[in-house]
């Protein structure tokens, strides 16, 4: 079973990467962007067969290693 965990910053937390790109998009000359948030996108292999059982493991992952839940949200999917 594979898993996809998507970690992004928190709405309200600054993204300074996000706003270093939104600025490099306005210099190359998209001007319509005006707001961008960069995250992590992390793909897992998983021996387990029981998806409700994988995603609570995926979910501790997170929770311990994965995401800073603190100033990072998370969201995993089963693939």
């Amino acid at each position: 079973m594979k898993a996809r965990v998507t970690v992004m910053l928190k709405n309200g937390v600054l993204d300074p990467q996000g706003e270093a790109v939104r600025h490099a998009l306005g210099s190359l000359g998209f001007q319509g962007v005006t707001g961008v948030r960069q995250g992590k996108v992390i793909e897992l292999d998983l021996a387990a067969t029981d998806a409700a059982q994988a995603e609570t493991e995926v979910k501790a992952m997170c929770e311990k290693l994965l995401a800073n839940t603190v100033i990072e949200s998370y969201r995993v999917e089963l693939l």
